[in-house]
């Protein structure tokens, strides 16, 4: 049975501190029944997510504010969150119009999905960063980057940072999450190094070639797609759609990937849960299967120039 909780006006008159505010509000969320899995596991992270950035705090740093009395604005501001978060059932970041990935800012509203492509990890991990990257090698001969149905632009943002010298492209197939790319390039100060492109995957970049190719792409299964909790049912479905089986545009990257993938190039690659049904299409390709702090085979790295070509 979900709570709906009081109003926001005399919960802010009753409530003094930010462990006053994280409290009232994990409680609420826990009634409510949310779900979470927009840059948060636990309504307590969730809480914390909410109370910080909505006080402009660090996200990181919840410990050294918890018994901080707030104003009255601030704690008003944060009791209209927290019902907004239950009433509508719209993830934090949309609510906030921010959202984190590895601790780098992205703008978001409802016109893109919340960014939290696993992705975003690897690229600053040990596989792909630093000056001699355990699977790539030199990242400094990356130097053309291109990444798929971008979305709000965070890959595309977070590549050009990991590869320095690289000129990234950035795709989408909706001109609604360009606009939301655009202003994330422009925060991060890469308008003069990311390209943002609009049409279906690779149609834009005609013939050319890529050393890395990106793509966190639609991949929920049609079945999934039915029973979407509302917190996601809030973001574009044309995002999250992967038909059938999940992997209907996995399966038309992989079939262009060598008209663009330059030699000794590779793709990183997003599918979700559909490891088995993708190794048994393609089980010519060597697939390599990269884990993360929160998934195991749902990401692959694939640099088969040969096998591509065969």
């Amino acid at each position: 049975m979900s709570l709906k909780p009081p109003s926001p006006r005399p919960v802010a008159q009753e409530l003094r501190t930010l462990r006053d505010l994280l409290r009232y509000a994990v409680s609420c969320f826990n009634a409510a029944g949310l779900v979470y899995g927009h840059g948060t596991a636990t309504a307590r992270d969730e809480a914390a997510f909410m109370v910080l950035e909505g006080l402009h705090l660090p996200i990181d740093e919840l410990e050294p504010y918890l018994d901080a009395r707030l104003t009255a604005q601030e704690r008003e501001h944060l009791a209209e969150l927290i019902e907004a978060r239950v009433a509508t059932r719209k993830p934090a970041p949309y609510l906030l119009k921010r959202a984190y990935v590895g601790g780098v800012p992205f703008r978001v509203d409802e016109r893109v999905i919340v960014p939290r492509s696993y992705i975003g990890e690897l690229l600053r991990g040990e596989l792909f960063g630093g000056e001699t990257s355990a699977l790539i090698g030199d990242p400094r001969r990356f130097r053309r980057v291109l990444d798929l149905c971008t979305g709000s632009g965070c890959l595309a943002v977070l590549a050009a940072l990991a590869f320095p010298e690289a000129e990234v492209d950035a795709v989408d197939l909706s001109a609604a999450a360009l606009e939301v790319a655009r202003v994330n390039v422009e925060e991060h100060g890469l308008a003069g190094r990311i390209r943002l492109l609009e049409g279906d995957l690779f149609a834009p970049v005609a013939e050319e070639r890529y050393d890395l190719i990106l793509s966190n792409p639609p991949y929920v299964d049609a079945e999934a797609m039915a029973s979407l909790p509302p917190e996601y049912r809030h973001e574009p479905a044309l995002a999250l759609a992967g038909g059938a089986d999940g992997l209907d545009i996995v399966r038309r990257i992989l079939a262009e990937l060598p008209a663009h993938l330059a030699p000794g190039g590779g793709l990183l690659c997003e599918i979700g849960r559909g490891r088995e049904r993708l190794e048994a299409e393609f089980s010519h390709l060597p697939f390599l299967w990269l884990d993360t702090e929160g998934s195991e085979g749902e990401v692959f790295w694939l640099a088969p120039h040969n096998q591509l070509m065969d």
